[in-house]
């Protein structure tokens, strides 16, 4: 089990934690043929057969080395105009995922605002039933997402965009390129909330590019020692890396077991945790320290 570090579960039960959550979320639901959401690079490999293998060779290095911003814009070059589309939408929205027990667990939290880099539908599906549809669902590209922040309702910035709009997904190198040069504001907004929030980062990999470029920014540039926290496997970075990772992106990391192959301790965990911070904000109330 996760050891939950207590200025978390405090920032949690004071709602000034804000709930990031990456792939390895969206990857305990399951879809019809029990089919589960793709990670980056399975999606990416999956693309690899509506290619010529001369085209296949470079990205399938570039895949091996983890350059899937590359990977993609070299695939999304050689498909046939709205193939990529297509095969997007059905991986990501045609297997109908319904929701899984974590995200039970991720929404009793009760955290305010959630940024999601998934462009899947699992979770605001999910939230917007469990809260009658009142939760905001806002991507990078909309234009009053500071309206929205500063309300005081449920919130889920989707910073990729939605599988609704494949036009607009931020999946290769000169997606982020052009997110980055013309939604600027929302840039501006999301490191204004990384200095005025704690992060909790779920499901995400440690050389995610927004994850290091939010970090990066609040530490070296604004001196934001407060440290955020960041969920992993203690199969997902070597040991030695886990130091230099929490000292570069000014990180605390907390690991769990893998067994079997099975992340089922991650879901015990974060039900743990709901206990821990319900148990936090009742005695908030009870002495008033707000």
């Amino acid at each position: 089990m996760i050891s939950w570090d207590k200025n978390l579960i405090s920032d949690l039960a004071r709602r000034k934690c804000i709930l990031f959550l990456g792939a390895g979320v969206s990857m305990n639901s399951v879809g019809k043929d029990n089919v589960r959401p793709p990670s980056w690079k399975a999606f990416l490999e999956n693309c690899l057969p509506e290619l010529n293998a001369g085209s296949s060779v470079q990205i399938k290095k570039l895949i091996k080395n983890e350059d899937y911003l590359t990977a993609c814009e070299l695939i999304k070059s050689k498909l046939q105009k709205g193939k990529f589309d297509t095969i997007s939408k059905e991986a990501f929205l045609h297997p109908q995922y319904t929701k899984a027990e974590i995200h039970e667990y991720l929404f009793k939290l009760d955290c305010r605002i959630v940024v999601t880099p998934n462009f899947d539908k699992i979770y605001e599906t999910y939230v917007s039933k469990e809260t009658e549809g009142t939760v905001s669902v806002k991507n990078y590209f909309d234009t009053d997402i500071a309206t929205a922040v500063k309300d005081s309702g449920r919130v889920i910035l989707k910073i990729h965009g939605t599988i609704d709009n494949t036009a607009k997904i931020i999946f290769s190198r000169s997606d982020y390129a052009k997110a980055r040069s013309q939604n600027r504001d929302f840039y501006e907004i999301l490191n204004a909330l990384g200095l005025t929030h704690t992060f909790l980062f779920i499901g995400c990999g440690a050389n995610d590019p927004d994850i290091r470029l939010l970090l990066e920014d609040a530490f070296f540039k604004h001196n934001a020692e407060r440290p955020h926290f960041m969920v992993m496997s203690d199969k997902s970075l070597h040991k030695d890396m886990m130091p230099v990772i929490e000292e570069t992106l000014n990180v605390n990391i907390l690991t769990y077991k893998v067994s079997k192959g099975s992340h089922h301790v991650l879901t015990d965990s974060l039900k743990e945790l709901v206990q821990l911070v319900e148990t936090a904000r009742l005695e908030l109330k009870e002495n008033m320290n707000w």
